[in-house]
């Protein structure tokens, strides 16, 4: 069991009072009217007093500021604020030992100085809370933030060291959690060297300290959400992969743009590569996303809707354009996580495809993306990996494999937007919402 940090000082009369009142509600009641237990300070507390889980000390893993831009910000600040809300005591690291993306640029740079200050300012506008519960530490070994100390002693006492998408550069320090567990968020990649490894074939040092440092984890869990199902290829030796998803904290996408006063497009924010590789696993070479793109470059021909592609990296310009395809430069539409938000917001609904390896490998991976873009309401028109096992698919989420199949979804959300539009909230609203995503995941943490 994970352990419970020392009690608090006895409730104030008004606290003992409000907790009386939404103990008398019970958990179900209480879960239908967040926005007035969250605002009371003391409602987490109840939540966990009720659900019999303790007020746990937690670490969360990142890469908001090495790419400092809206999607990954909210990717793992979402952990961050979502078991703040809980009533956990929650520290953010990120430590990666990589440069930092200068977006403005496309290129990669050694000091984080700038990334710092993009990171500083973003959480304490997510939340006044998170100003002294961060620590960054830069490719040079500069680090902002908490002083390291504090940050050894915090992950000494830890309950939980959550690492997401192996973005940590995993010291010794890190593992003295009483439980750390390892978040993949990017199936069939993370898992292709597994194989190789059990047939004896690994000897590059790099991909042995990898297999050595994941085995260092207690926990595995995974966005392959249809991995225990005997059509998902992705490898299950050696690790008891458990499905988890991106958990959304509702009530900062409470901001929904009216149906009529959105823009009439179908968008969607990516990168493109054209050297882009997908991970070979079992024999078997996969690729990435471009190459899914192309095989409906065609819709914008098809459909009588519009779309636009917030675009960063080499994608064929021309070629798309003349397709039909508007293309937007992606950092003026991720600059922040404010801007980010803002411009799914105002989008008729969200159209994309995946990487041919979640595709192909029946993974069920569902995009950090797409679950914002339905917390806004906006219905999402999304390639399928597999993912109906686990998130219903026909209103609000609409799948294709095929050409014909996206044009008839497109079409289906433009005959009657408002029933998809409240079909996607309340997918987010059921299947994302961070309070329900978190606690899962601490039981599951054991």
């Amino acid at each position: 069991m994970l352990r419970r940090q020392h009690s608090k000082p006895a409730p104030s009369s008004s606290k003992a009072a409000q907790e009386s009142c939404l103990l008398t509600l019970g958990l179900d009641t209480i879960l239908q009217y967040p926005s007035f237990w969250l605002t009371g300070g003391v409602a987490a507390e109840i939540i966990g007093r009720v659900q019999g889980v303790s007020r746990l000390r937690i670490v969360v893993t990142g890469l908001a500021a090495t790419f400092p831009l809206g999607g990954p910000f909210w990717d793992y600040l979402q952990y961050v604020l979502g078991f703040m809300r809980l009533g956990h005591d929650v520290m953010y690291i990120e430590d990666t030992g990589r440069w930092c993306y200068e977006p403005r640029l496309q290129t990669f740079i050694e000091s984080g100085a700038q990334n710092a200050v993009y990171l500083a300012r973003e959480l304490a506008r997510l939340s006044p809370r998170m100003t002294e519960r961060w620590f960054f530490r830069d490719a040079t070994g500069a680090s902002w933030g908490q002083d390291w100390q504090r940050v050894v002693e915090f992950c000494r006492s830890a309950d939980l060291f959550v690492h997401i998408s192996g973005s940590c550069n995993m010291r010794e320090e890190y593992f003295a959690a009483r439980r750390v567990v390892f978040i993949d968020s990017d199936p069939m990649y993370t898992q292709a060297i597994i194989p190789e490894y059990v047939a004896g074939r690994i000897s590059d040092p790099d991909l042995l300290y990898r297999m050595g440092m994941l085995f260092k984890h207690d926990v595995f869990l995974t966005f392959a959400e249809n991995i225990l199902q005997p059509d998902c290829k992705v490898p299950r030796e050696l690790f008891n992969w458990a499905p988890t998803r991106q958990p959304i904290v509702m009530d900062q996408f409470k901001d929904q743009v009216p149906l009529s006063a959105r823009r009439r497009v179908f968008t969607t924010v990516m990168s493109w590569d054209p050297r882009e590789q997908g991970p070979t696993v079992n024999g078997v070479t996969y690729s990435g996303k471009s190459g899914e793109f192309l095989q409906f470059i065609d819709l914008p021909r098809r459909t009588p809707a519009a779309f636009e592609i917030a675009m960063s990296g080499r994608p064929p310009h021309e070629q798309l354009v003349q397709a039909g395809w508007k293309l937007i430069d992606g950092y003026q539409a991720s600059a922040d996580p404010w801007r980010y938000r803002q411009y799914l917001a105002n989008s008729y609904g969200e159209w994309s495809v995946a990487k041919n390896a979640y595709v192909r490998s029946r993974s069920g991976w569902f995009s950090c993306r797409t679950a914002c873009y339905l917390a806004l309401g906006v219905p999402a028109v999304v390639q399928d990996t597999g993912f109906g096992c686990a998130v219903p698919t026909g209103d609000g989420v609409l799948k294709f494999s095929t050409l014909d199949e996206a044009c008839e979804a497109i079409e289906a959300v433009l005959a009657n937007p408002q029933h998809h539009a409240q079909a996607a909230y309340e997918i987010a609203r059921e299947y994302f919402d961070s309070d329900k995503v978190l606690s899962r995941l601490v039981a599951q943490c054991g």
